[in-house]
């Protein structure tokens, strides 16, 4: 967003005044106040012209300070209010006078200091860009932290005699008793039938 040039108002006004309202005169006294001191102040219209363009150039410094302000178009604008307040001051009798000359200086005042904090901003920022990779490059590595041993599980309970003996027993089938072959009554080993075998 371009900003207005704050500055343009005062200079807008005494145009104003000059043109289009010629029998008012800058230095005769608006209001005239008396001080503690006794003294009287009278304030004419040109002090109060002046004043109101210091405080604007206030306002327009504090907004060129500003991180992001005061673009380029800003200070262009700035430039063209200066030189036209030039220009009237230098070509035109009725803008001849210390009150213009002076409002003409402020609008040069807010143009060089607008471009003083843009250059200064900008040599911050390639400055400071340099300083932050040497601190990067000096940095030590950060220690890395300790490794902590992995937790060791705690160890299963011891089963019961109980519980083993029945898991033995029942991975292993009971034995069967092994039956012991009788021989027939009528056989002998060697082949012969026996003697007390009863005969047909």
């Amino acid at each position: 967003m371009v900003g207005f040039p704050l500055l343009l108002i005062p200079l807008a006004v005494y145009n104003i005044i000059v043109f289009l309202m010629p029998g008012v005169s800058f230095a005769e006294p608006l209001i005239k106040l008396t001080l503690m001191s006794g003294a009287e102040w009278q304030v004419t219209l040109s002090d109060i012209l002046l004043a109101v363009g210091l405080v604007l150039l206030l306002l327009e410094v504090i907004k060129g300070a500003r991180p992001g302000a005061k673009y380029l178009t800003d200070h262009l604008l700035s430039l063209i209010v200066f030189g036209a307040a030039a220009a009237e001051f230098l070509l035109w009798p009725k803008f001849g006078n210390s009150t213009y000359c002076l409002l003409a200086l402020l609008a040069l005042v807010d143009f060089l200091s607008g471009v003083a904090l843009r250059t200064r901003r900008r040599t911050a920022t390639v400055s400071a860009a340099p300083v932050a990779s040497k601190r990067a490059r000096n940095a030590e590595p950060a220690a890395e932290p300790p490794l902590e041993p992995a937790p060791v599980p705690a160890p299963a309970p011891a089963p019961s005699a109980a519980s083993v003996a029945e898991s033995v027993l029942l991975d292993h089938p009971e034995p069967k008793l092994a039956q012991p072959a009788v021989p027939s009554p009528g056989l002998q080993p060697g082949g012969h039938p026996s003697s007390d075998a009863p005969q047909r």
